[in-house]
């Protein structure tokens, strides 16, 4: 089972041409292993799957993987509003090598709760790989309830979810209810400290883009059941948790990065730079976390 503090990375791109900056992409996964990220989610929402094209989408997997070399895993988000679609990008990923793949609900489309399971059924069918269930029905406009999670929990490659509602009773009764290896990760920052302390295994995070080593060892002492060490570090990422989502994901995260010289501050239309307005918030967010 993959636990701990899983970074949903950003795609850095060229401000030039929007390409994917390879460069840039190299240094931050080297900063990340050195950081003590536990696993790394390639182009998921937060790395900007909506905007690459499929033979980008399975570059930067294939890069990344590469990168990694077996260092930590490595999940490829290859969800799609489509069944074919994901079950393509979900085979690319397995050939590539990846370890795990993040499957987000369909959106827009807005499927009964029938036609998720049948949609995620199919998937499973289809690849043998690890497959994570995703729910973020606050992008989606789809809410994959309780029951149809342990439903689907009981295919052998179905392995566990990534819940971002920031429901904790919703995310107790997972966990209750679901077996000992199946896994129930956050999908949100501002919670994820007390689902781990409810016997969560791990966040798929984005704060842990701007403050890896910090997230890595809240996650750590969370799950290892230390609630007093695990809420004092907690404390700390609050102000940025919440100042990550001043504006739709990736936005500000993506303008963080580039405060740490990591990445140019440059996303693909529909997304735009963050406001001005935000500066100063997110940079106050970021000493109180001690990364600038």
């Amino acid at each position: 089972m993959i636990t701990g503090s899983i970074v949903a990375l950003v795609t850095p791109m060229h401000e030039a041409n929007l390409d994917v900056d390879w460069a840039s992409l190299d240094a931050l996964l080297e900063w990340h292993l050195d950081q003590g990220s536990d696993a790394i989610v390639a182009v998921g929402t937060t790395g900007e799957s909506a905007t690459l094209s499929v033979s980008e989408h399975a570059a930067v997997i294939e890069f990344v993987v590469n990168k990694i070399s077996g260092r930590i895993p490595v999940i490829a988000g290859t969800g799609a509003n489509s069944t074919a679609e994901a079950i393509h990008l979900t085979k690319t990923a397995k050939n590539l090598g990846a370890d795990a793949c993040l499957l987000v609900t369909p959106y827009y489309n807005k499927p009964t709760q029938k036609g998720l399971i049948e949609h995620y059924k199919a998937i499973a069918s289809a690849v043998s790989i690890d497959q994570i269930l995703y729910n973020v029905p606050g992008r989606t406009s789809c809410d994959m309830l309780p029951e149809t999670v342990l439903t689907l929990s009981e295919i052998p490659n179905v392995v566990g979810i990534k819940e971002a509602t920031g429901d904790l009773d919703r995310a107790k009764y997972l966990l209750k209810n679901s077996a000992d290896d199946f896994a129930v990760y956050s999908g949100d920052d501002a919670t994820a400290c007390k689902m781990m302390l409810m016997g969560g295994h791990g966040d798929i995070s984005v704060t842990a883009n701007v403050a890896p080593k910090l997230m890595s060892e809240m996650c750590r002492m969370a799950i290892d059941g230390d609630a007093a060490s695990a809420a004092f570090l907690d404390t700390k990422l609050q102000q940025l948790h919440s100042s990550l989502f001043l504006e739709a994901n990736p936005i500000p995260v993506k303008w963080a990065v580039s405060q740490l010289g990591m990445i140019d501050n440059v996303l693909r239309l529909p997304m735009t730079a963050l406001s001005q307005q935000y500066f100063n918030t997110i940079t106050a967010a970021m000493r109180i976390a001690g990364t600038i």
